[in-house]
């Protein structure tokens, strides 16, 4: 699918952020984990949602601080490319389970 505006696009799932959609800053690595004032990455709100979801700041830290990184997870992977099908105004609450409380 490809989309032909000047809008930025979501690092993760590849669609553009139109100016009226939920976007999120998201910090490569945590900023309670060494990362304020780091690299970070526009994203979808539901983009973020996700990755918040499904992992730790201590994870994130430790092994997905980059856009490829993330995309390698398993349910992360599951997520790009349920959700590469929608358009890029689709907004809806993080399905399914969050991850275990540690």
């Amino acid at each position: 699918m490809t989309y032909l505006t000047g809008d930025p696009v979501c690092p993760l799932c590849g669609r553009p952020i139109p100016p009226n959609v939920r976007q999120s800053v998201h910090h490569l690595v945590p900023k309670l984990r060494g990362g304020k004032g780091g690299e970070t990455a526009l994203l979808h709100q539901v983009c973020h949602n996700e990755i918040h979801a499904t992992l730790t700041e201590t994870e994130l830290a430790r092994s997905y601080a980059t856009i490829e990184a993330l995309k390698t997870h398993p349910r992360l992977a599951k997520f790009i490319s349920w959700i590469a099908k929608r358009p890029p105004e689709f907004y809806s609450k993080t399905p399914g389970k969050r991850r275990a409380q540690r």
